[in-house]
């Protein structure tokens, strides 16, 4: 690797090598030409005067790019398609005269951008599958392990752990269903030519417009799609890029939330993320664990978020049938966000199938709120027992006032339930207090809901990625 000049982080830390080949000089040039094949075939079953010879030439040298012709000729005409059309012609001079016969360069570039993100939205969607099934195996495993809930922050009514992991998992059930809908959605430009009218297809079939249908039809058929856009400009409708980059904004939002929520566990000592045996968390403090996985995933989802701008703006800013503005900034915008996507799953499988969970931390934790928790089932008994429900509503506010400030000015432990065994005007035994400080009482359908939830609405989104397994292998 040349040491002196900027390499990318996606290519040496964070995107897959499947994600990187799908957005490399590679897969571009020879879907150009799996392209060119298809127009070739195309004009030649709808009547235009090619012959089998000239399509089996390009058929031959589909894959074996000569790349250091075809920059050579960038060089002197300062047009890729173009040095690549005539890189391809010195290696097929039978066919030489017909290639890229009546298209335009987004003829070859907007097409093989399609198809590289429809391939790419598939790669992730299977990623995503697998985060979501990692999060299945936990949400079911800890469904009914009770948790302190916050909201605010604060302690707030109990929920359990597998409950927590299943608003995790819900927001990937949106993301999946989005994303699904967005990739297999996607249709090819075809063949519309420089302003989209198909003029120049029209003059070859030489006035017959069912010809020029059909041309659309079997290349879309050819390239595995459904059907070309209606209608378009030269290029086709950059909301299409905007479309795919916020489907990868929301797999981006689920992650940076779950990455936050497991950071606040970790220091909690709650939950923590994978640490391997040699792993050192800190240069200056050994005894660190620090969640460096989870950091990640925060850093590249707010990446992914705002680079989902860019196709909005570039959208909003083609003139009339096109303007080259976008160019630049496509290139750059829409592959690195799928890259970046790509490594923010990498880390979500990685984290999601070696999550640690420590009970005893949890259950100490969540006693220690409890006693707070429990004071309206306290009364609850009380007021059964003959006890005036304002009466005692005022004096469990003054015990916990009182249990509070202990525990905060001096230090103490949280004797709220002492306080109330030793008021007589509750009359309840300690026995009885302690039955009421069982933590299942206070998780509600927790339980039922991670069930249902996972039986109803995991289960048929995962059902199609059965015995699928991908391990988020991290490069650094």
């Amino acid at each position: 690797m040349d040491k002196d000049r900027y390499v990318s982080t996606f290519s040496t830390r964070y995107a897959s090598p499947e994600m990187q080949a799908l957005f490399s000089e590679e897969f571009k040039f020879r879907t150009w030409r799996r392209l060119w094949i298809a127009l070739a075939k195309a004009e030649k079953a709808l009547g235009l005067p090619i012959s089998g010879e000239q399509i089996a030439e390009m058929e031959r040298h589909a894959e074996g790019i000569n790349y250091a012709v075809a920059e050579e000729r960038e060089r002197q005409v300062r047009h890729d398609v173009m040095a690549h059309v005539y890189a391809y012609g010195q290696q097929c001079p039978l066919a030489e005269p017909i290639i890229h016969l009546g298209a335009t360069s987004c003829y070859v570039g907007d097409n093989t951008d399609v198809i590289i993100m429809r391939e790419a939205g598939r790669l992730l969607i299977s990623k995503l599958a697998q985060v979501m099934k990692n999060l299945a195996a936990f949400a079911d495993e800890y469904k009914a392990l009770p948790c302190l809930g916050y909201t605010h922050l604060q302690p707030a009514q109990l929920t359990t752990v597998g409950k927590r992991a299943a608003l995790w998992l819900y927001d990937l059930t949106l993301d999946m269903e989005e994303l699904q809908r967005r990739t297999e959605g996607l249709k090819l430009l075809g063949s519309k030519g420089t302003t989209g009218t198909q003029a120049s297809f029209l003059e070859l079939f030489e006035g017959d417009h069912g010809k020029v249908k059909e041309l659309e039809a079997r290349i879309a058929r050819d390239m595995g799609f459904a059907a070309c856009v209606p209608v378009s400009g030269q290029t086709y409708s950059r909301k299409v890029d905007a479309y795919m980059l916020s489907a990868l904004s929301g797999i981006a939002q689920s992650a940076y939330k779950f990455s936050n929520d497991l950071r606040l566990l970790q220091s909690f000592e709650e939950v923590e993320e994978p640490f391997e045996k040699n792993q050192i968390g800190s240069s200056a403090m050994p005894y660190k664990r620090n969640p460096m996985r989870c950091e990640r995933m925060g850093a590249l989802a707010r990446y992914v978020m705002t680079d989902a701008l860019n196709p909005a703006f570039t959208a909003g800013t083609q003139w009339f049938e096109r303007t080259l503005d976008d160019s630049a900034n496509r290139r750059i915008a829409v592959s690195e966000a799928f890259l970046a996507a790509d490594a923010i799953l990498n880390l979500y499988i990685n984290v999601s199938a070696g999550l640690v969970v420590y009970p005893r931390v949890i259950e100490r934790r969540l006693r220690e709120k409890l006693p707070y928790m429990a004071t309206e089932n306290i009364l609850m008994r009380a007021v059964k027992k003959g006890g005036n429900r304002q009466e005692l509503h005022e004096r469990l506010r003054v015990h916990s006032q009182a249990a509070a400030a202990a525990v905060k000015l001096q230090g103490r432990s949280n004797d709220l339930i002492e306080r109330i065994a030793a008021d007589p005007a509750f009359g309840l035994s300690p026995e009885e207090l302690s039955e009421l400080l069982e933590p299942s009482l206070y998780t509600g359908r927790c339980k039922e809901q991670v069930e249902e939830f996972l039986a109803e609405t995991v289960a048929p989104l995962l059902a199609p990625f059965a015995g699928m397994e991908i391990h988020g292998e991290l490069k650094v």
